[in-house]
């Protein structure tokens, strides 16, 4: 009877195989696909019991669904085995192809170990095939492609009728043991998927809420912004900008995107940005507006890239401290000017003064030209032998050959109308170590030429409205040499003139009508010594009624002839509060030379004054 049964079993078990195996492949997740591999169990296989323990990421096993008792569900779902002790398991009892079967028999050492597990006692088998309780059948399911990685096995227990499984029973768990690993590789597949899918959409809002955040604050930044390119034909131009930039600049986008930052900077700041390091770059400089005026900005520099390996961007960060700068300015305007006149005051004269000299005594400040090489060279230059009584530094003090003023035989007295009594006298031998014969400057010796357009490093230095404080001394080896004009007058050499200018009468007006007029006084007179001058001097006040004139290129001649002319200009009346006051100056003129000190150039200059001042009247030096 069983025999012709079998078939029919054969069939109908085929059919619910199948059935079950369908559904393996319509659950939505893991846990769903878990538990229909259970319900299937039960449903098609003929099994009241089934139990999947899945293998988890640290080689453990867990129950991860279970079917057909709900209180043995409750009991052990979620509990964990050890790796070892199912290791254990699948090396006992019987193997049945890809099936493990442990008798009853051979079971009882199995339950105190730490896999979950039910059981119930029951009596020995009645015949030979018959399930006893605490029989064990175990179908361990391998991950496809053909490799022996365990996912997890599926326990079965009290098979319906009571009997082992036979042959066909035993192929049918262990091809249902193999489409349910497929099914279970399949769906954590699938929830791998997902959880890719899910991370990968939250990074790409972050992405969008990121670019959504970086453009807000690119484009309503308070200070500027500007990505520009790096690398390549079109690197340092402007990509993008945003509206601040634009307001700084006083340009549109489209038009600033024609741009580079080198295109926009000023001419003397060009250096600077490009020492300015491309990552991590810092520097101030000056960027050109639309109308040709200039800004100064502070320029931050960082490097970012769209991807790993694509393309690298520029983003700069400018800051605008235009009024910073002017407020330095104006600080160190009021550290080295006087506040009452705006003159260069005591400390700013000393400094463009001192940046004029050098500590070599009478150097020479003369070139050969090519004939007086020659002639030199065949014995027929003048002078080339260094003969001559009176070479050498002069020991007075004021180099090159020259007698301090007022010291010279035959000394006269300024006469008030013209310069002569400023012209120096030259002593016997033309001193600098080129000396001619004994009476004085030798006519065929070519002096070279100062400048006169205050063109070089010493003269851009020395101006007055563009005069750094803190510009390093020109090194020895290309500093234009500083010396005294020639004896002759109307040998054409020229030198710095030094003209100390102390007011005459400025006492009596201040003891008179007070400080406030004194003040009026003064800043009138620094006004008119001002304007009496060449753009490249520089006017001074040393302090109280005292102020020293800078003029270089001058001869002697010049010089005596602009100390009338600045004299003449301050004794106009000054008005001041309705009353008309008068004040006369004294001019002393010395020169600076190479090898002197500032405090002696201008020792010199105020002796030459006193005895200027001392050789007129006191009614001739009186003012109104």
């Amino acid at each position: 009877m069983e025999t012709e049964s079998e078939p029919y079993v054969r069939l109908a078990t085929l059919r619910q195989l199948h059935d079950v195996v369908g559904e393996l492949n319509t659950a939505r997740s893991l846990a769903d696909t878990l538990q229909t591999v259970a319900d299937g169990i039960v449903k098609g296989l003929g099994y009241e019991l089934a139990c999947v323990n899945l293998v988890q990421p640290d080689g453990d096993l867990v129950v991860a669904a279970f079917a057909g008792n709900a209180a043995a569900e409750a009991l052990i779902t979620g509990r964990v085995g050890a790796r070892a002790s199912w290791e254990r398991r699948l090396s006992m009892g019987e193997t049945w192809g890809e099936l493990r079967y442990i008798p009853h028999t051979e079971g009882w050492i199995l339950l105190d170990d730490d896999v979950p597990q039910w059981y119930t006692e029951g009596p020995d088998p009645r015949f030979e095939d018959e399930w006893h309780p605490q029989d064990r059948l175990y179908a361990p399911m391998y991950a496809p492609g053909g490799g022996r990685e365990l996912l997890g096995v599926i326990s079965v227990d009290r098979p319906r009728g009571g009997r082992r499984p036979g042959p066909w029973g035993r192929e049918a768990l262990q091809m249902y043991a193999s489409q349910a690993a497929i099914a279970i590789s399949n769906a954590r597949l699938r929830a791998n998927m997902q959880r890719a899918l899910v991370r990968l959409e939250r990074e790409q809002q972050a992405l969008r809420a990121s670019e959504e955040s970086f453009r807000q604050a690119f484009e309503y930044a308070p200070s500027g912004m500007a990505i520009a390119e790096m690398g390549g034909d079109q690197h340092g131009r402007l990509l993008r900008t945003n509206d601040a930039l634009c307001r700084l600049l006083g340009r549109s986008a489209s038009a600033i995107r024609r741009y580079a930052f080198s295109d926009l900077v000023h001419p003397e700041d060009i250096g600077t940005l490009l020492r300015t390091s491309a990552e991590g770059g810092r520097a101030e400089l000056r960027l050109a507006r639309r109308d040709n005026s200039y800004v100064w900005v502070s320029l931050r520099n960082s490097v970012v890239a769209d991807t790993t390996d694509g393309p690298r961007f520029l983003l700069t960060h400018v800051e605008d401290i235009e009024e910073r700068k002017r407020n330095e300015l104006q600080l160190a305007h009021r550290a080295s000017h006087d506040s009452l006149t705006g003159l260069p005051n005591s400390a700013e004269l000393r400094a463009r003064l001192s940046a004029r000299l050098c500590e070599r005594p009478n150097a020479i400040s003369v070139r050969e030209t090519a004939v007086q090489t020659v002639d030199k060279a065949f014995g027929g230059y003048e002078g080339a032998n260094g003969a001559g009584s009176g070479g050498g530094y002069d020991e007075g003090g004021y180099g090159t050959g020259v007698v301090p003023y007022g010291q010279e035989p035959g000394y006269g007295g300024y006469n008030g109308t013209s310069g002569a009594g400023y012209a120096p006298v030259p002593a016997p031998g033309y001193g600098g170590g080129h000396g001619g014969a004994a009476g004085g400057y030798d006519p065929g010796y070519e002096p070279y030429e100062p400048y006169d357009s205050y063109g070089g490093p010493a003269e851009r230095a020395f101006q007055r409205d563009g005069f750094d404080p803190s510009a390093t001394p020109v090194p020895l080896d290309h500093h234009v040499h500083t010396v005294a004009p020639g004896a002759d007058p109307d040998d054409g050499s020229k030198g710095l003139a030094v003209l100390f200018c102390d007011l005459d009468g400025f006492k009596s007006i201040n003891d008179r009508f007070g400080h406030n007029t004194g003040d009026a006084v003064l800043i009138e007179v620094a006004r008119r010594l001002n304007t009496g001058v060449r753009d490249g001097d520089t006017v001074a006040r040393l302090g109280g009624d005292e102020f020293v004139v800078l003029a270089d290129g001058l001869g002697a001649t010049d010089a005596a002839d602009l100390a009338v002319r600045l004299r003449n200009a301050i004794i106009p009346p000054i008005r001041v509060d309705g009353r008309a006051v008068r004040v006369g100056a004294s001019f002393g003129i010395g020169w600076a030379s190479c090898g002197m000190t500032v405090e002696e150039v201008l020792k010199s200059a105020d002796q030459r004054m006193y005895i200027e001042k001392r050789s007129r009247s006191k009614v001739q030096r009186r003012a109104g």
